[in-house]
């Protein structure tokens, strides 16, 4: 599943926000064992657990937007928009944030 998350930082501020937010997901979410690796300056693999199974994506940061896109076994995809409603809740907090000028 693919999710959009649009915004107007531009890519550098965007790059810290979503950076920012995938780390503040192992300091809440600890019991999912969540795990952000960048493989570029732009895309993050990402991963985390949910009911013993592990879900692996990918976040891609780009000028005016932000992807995600999770690999969701069959089982798991009814709670596919919850999964996604946290992940954008933090992110787009972070965005927030970084319109304030609070990254610092």
């Amino acid at each position: 599943m693919k999710h959009r998350i649009s915004h107007d930082l531009g890519l550098e501020l965007a790059r810290k926000a979503t950076a920012r937010a995938l780390e503040s997901y192992k300091d809440q979410f600890p019991e999912a064992e969540p795990e952000g690796r960048w493989l570029s300056a732009d895309r993050a693999q990402v991963a985390f657990t949910v009911a013993g199974k592990r879900l692996k994506g990918q976040v891609d940061v780009a000028k005016e937007r932000i992807d995600i896109e999770l690999d969701v076994p069959l089982l798991f995809r009814p709670f596919q928009k919850q999964a996604m409603a946290v992940i954008e809740e933090e992110i787009e907090a972070w965005l927030t944030k970084a319109r304030k000028g609070e990254l610092e």
